[in-house]
């Protein structure tokens, strides 16, 4: 998580060394997955690891089209290992997805209503 962390804090510096405007910076929640085997001789599956995805979003705007190419190659070479990269354009789905689902209140809602 600290490398997600520094890596999103480089990104950030490096737009505010360059000009560019970050509009948003935050978490999302972490995904955990669970690894299951199954033993050659059983038919019980265990799990082996639980393996935890955290995501980072740096929303850019007023990106200079002359600056991008240099820019993603920086990022791109200064990006550790194991550290995935994703440019897209950002969506509502992007921003509901940083809010962590709440079954309870949403039940409440419901009744409410």
């Amino acid at each position: 998580m600290i490398l997600v962390e520094h890596y999103s804090q480089y990104i950030h510096n490096l737009c505010n060394r360059l000009g560019v405007k970050v509009a948003e910076s935050y978490a999302l929640p972490t995904k955990s997955t669970e690894v299951m085997v199954m033993p050659e001789q059983g038919t019980k599956m265990y799990v082996d690891a639980i393996l935890k995805t955290h995501e980072r979003i740096v929303q850019l705007s007023q990106v200079n089209a002359t600056l991008c190419p240099i820019f993603m190659e920086v990022m791109l070479k200064n990006q550790p290992e194991g550290v995935q990269l994703s440019v897209k354009p950002h969506t509502e789905a992007d921003y509901q997805a940083r809010f962590k689902a709440r079954p309870e209140l949403e039940g409440l809602m419901a009744q409410i209503t």
